[in-house]
């Protein structure tokens, strides 16, 4: 057997025999990214469902700076972070860096506009069929993002999975602010970068088809969010208020 035969060979069975070093970096990495995601998806939503509806001066500069963050290098994101928590930063004082909780700020960081931009696109084109029906019976900005939000719950959801693969993938910017020491903050993209250099290419292949099985599922269950809401949007009885049934 040829080199890449015998180390595909001795990564899956690194995976079948539950080896400690690789699935401690997994659930390391899960954590981290599961973490800023929910906090990374809860901040974007209610920007972006804010921002669907609102209408102020500056407005198109907001989505312009918005949207450019969207192509912001997570190098960039990395090293913005590492200079606000390194010891002469604002938040130096708070002792992050190079930890758990920077990696996370990190994330969040890079989440966040994805989930603002996609969510602020979903809202708004569901406020253009239904918002002025809302506006008429009273309803007020911040109210009406809601319930046009909630009427497209199942979208907003697979934006939350979409944010979450966008979170486990990262590299750059938890590789400059977590350091990638081993047992505290390497995650499994660091992970992989590393041992690959190092030239332990069975630790890095398990490491990285346990990273595509993860993205793998993460499209299986975007899939299935897509088709329940398609099928329950199918089903529903339309209503002068825009609600599913």
């Amino acid at each position: 057997m040829n080199t890449l035969t015998d180390s595909v060979l001795t990564a899956l069975g690194l995976i079948s025999s539950l080896d400690a070093a690789l699935w401690t970096v997994v659930l390391r990495s899960l954590a981290v990214s599961a973490t800023a995601t929910l906090l990374a998806y809860g901040l974007g939503l209610v920007l972006g469902a804010w921002l669907a509806v609102a209408r102020f001066p500056g407005r198109g500069a907001v989505l312009v700076a918005l949207n450019t963050s969207l192509a912001l290098p997570s190098v960039v994101v990395g090293l913005m972070v590492y200079l606000l928590l390194s010891r002469t930063g604002p938040l130096g004082f708070l002792g992050w860096l190079f930890s758990f909780k920077a990696m996370v700020v990190a994330q969040v960081m890079l989440v966040v506009p994805v989930v603002t931009a996609l969510t602020r696109q979903v809202v708004e084109d569901v406020e253009r069929q239904h918002g002025e029906q809302w506006a008429s019976l009273g309803a007020g900005p911040v109210f009406r993002s809601w319930l046009l939000a909630w009427d497209e719950r199942y979208a907003l959801l697979t934006i939350g999975v979409a944010a979450f693969g966008r979170a486990i993938s990262e590299v750059g910017a938890v590789m400059i602010v977590g350091g990638n020491i081993d047992g505290f903050t390497r995650v499994m993209t660091t992970a992989i970068a590393l041992e690959t250099s190092k030239g332990d290419l069975p630790l890095a292949l398990g490491l990285g088809l346990v990273l595509l099985a993860v993205v793998l599922l993460l499209n299986l269950l975007l899939a299935g969010l897509r088709r329940f809401g398609e099928r329950r949007q199918g089903l529903a009885v339309p209503s002068p208020k825009g609600w599913v049934a």
